[in-house]
């Protein structure tokens, strides 16, 4: 996949020398790779990273041609072993909140994407790694890769979603004992207890994530998009209103040329052509 340095306005060229290419960003085929590249540093959130990161988010969030999301990190060992904590040593507490505050809000802004987003967990995800994974849709992981919220093991909680989504996501108790316990857990019993959906070998990862993406972008954007915020918001009511969310995500796809589309392909027996119009 080739590398766009113009993509829509993320540009690397306003970035400090120092600074650029923490979050690298290719786009093809409607699929948006969103790279962690801090490698030496274990794909650890810093403050620079983190601001690339949310640059590149809001740039992709209103870009309609990207259509899904790929984040993953570089190399074979890390996806984000969570914050710097080398950096936050040297940090005061002022700087320490707005740190904590940079990382929950890169969190919030990957699960509100409005397209559908892939983690592709290439290795080790502790602490703001494992959080990331969680804003995520779907998550695939290396058969090599370890998950944990260790912050207790710190003296601390996890900040950025962890104690909300992980409960969500795999239940109440087992959450409790994940996060109480700082355990660290493998790619297999991450698969059995539902924290990801699918386990490959480390060289199939990102064939894997392609794959599901390539399956999404098939798919009316606008509808993914809102059987997308459909799921997310409904899943916190009632049953009652979350039927009303679902009517009203219909609705707003109700005047959509893809669905004229996608009636007219099902008569003609061929393939539709959506343009998220």
């Amino acid at each position: 996949m080739p590398f766009d340095p113009n993509i829509r306005n993320f540009r690397e060229t306003n970035l400090s020398e120092d600074r650029r290419g923490l979050v690298k960003v290719h786009v093809e085929s409607g699929i948006a790779t969103v790279t962690l590249n801090r490698i030496q540093a274990h794909n650890a959130l810093s403050v620079e990273m983190l601001e690339q990161f949310l640059e590149c988010l809001y740039s992709l969030k209103f870009d309609g041609d990207v259509r899904v999301l790929v984040v993953t990190g570089a190399g074979e060992k890390s996806f984000c072993a969570g914050a710097d904590l080398i950096q936050r040593g040297q940090m005061d507490m002022a700087q320490t909140r707005q740190h904590i505050h940079l990382i929950r809000s890169a969190v919030n802004e990957l699960e509100a994407m409005p397209q559908p987003v892939i983690a592709a967990v290439n290795g080790v995800a502790f602490g703001g790694g494992t959080e990331l994974t969680l804003a995520a849709d779907i998550r695939i992981a290396a058969d090599h890769a370890k998950f944990g919220l260790t912050e207790t093991a710190l003296a601390i909680i996890p900040g950025a979603g962890g104690t909300q989504r992980l409960p969500r996501l795999i239940g109440v108790a087992k959450a409790k004992e994940l996060i109480l316990t700082a355990r660290r857990i493998d790619a297999a019993e991450a698969e059995r207890i539902g924290l990801v959906s699918h386990v490959v070998p480390q060289a199939d990862l990102l064939a894997k994530a392609y794959e599901l993406a390539g399956e999404i972008t098939k798919n009316g954007p606008l509808a993914v998009r809102q059987a997308k915020l459909a799921i997310n918001k409904g899943v916190e009511v009632d049953l009652a209103t979350g039927l009303a969310i679902e009517q009203n995500a219909y609705e707003v796809i109700m005047p959509s040329q893809d669905r004229l589309e996608g009636l007219r392909a099902f008569k003609e027996k061929r393939p539709p052509a959506y343009r998220g119009e």
